[in-house]
């Protein structure tokens, strides 16, 4: 079973970790995300650029507004993620916890569904 771990995380831009600290936790992320792709379990990570680099698109009308964002406000936003083939929550669970970066936020563990279609008619499974 697939399940997407979204990291959420204010330590890019509130201070708390120095450039060496920094540096170490994204190796870190290295080693952990070797041992992972190993024994079978990553199937994709990646670190996400600051919100100050992203865009919103919303649709109005018939065209779409395209605006800097996000909006919402927070002090932790959606720094990374993980893509991870697990047998159950409980063992994504397990994944996610030992991710570098959750000892400095929150991981928001979500099971992927998979969706197929069928003649005209699509299904979730």
């Amino acid at each position: 079973m697939r399940f997407l771990c979204l990291i959420y995380t204010s330590i890019d831009v509130d201070g708390r970790l120095n450039q060496s600290e920094m540096n170490h936790l994204i190796g870190e992320h290295f080693v952990y995300d070797e041992g992972l792709r190993r024994d079978g379990s990553l199937l994709l990570s990646d670190a996400l650029e600051l919100r100050n680099k992203s865009i919103v698109i919303r649709p109005h009308g018939k065209t779409f507004s395209v605006t800097d964002g996000p909006f919402v406000e927070t002090k932790e936003y959606l720094a990374g993620f993980y893509v991870i083939d697990a047998p159950d929550m409980e063992s994504a669970a397990e994944i996610a916890k030992h991710i570098p970066s959750a000892r400095y936020g929150a991981i928001e563990i979500r099971p992927v569904r998979t969706l197929t279609l069928k003649g005209d008619l699509a299904e979730i499974s």
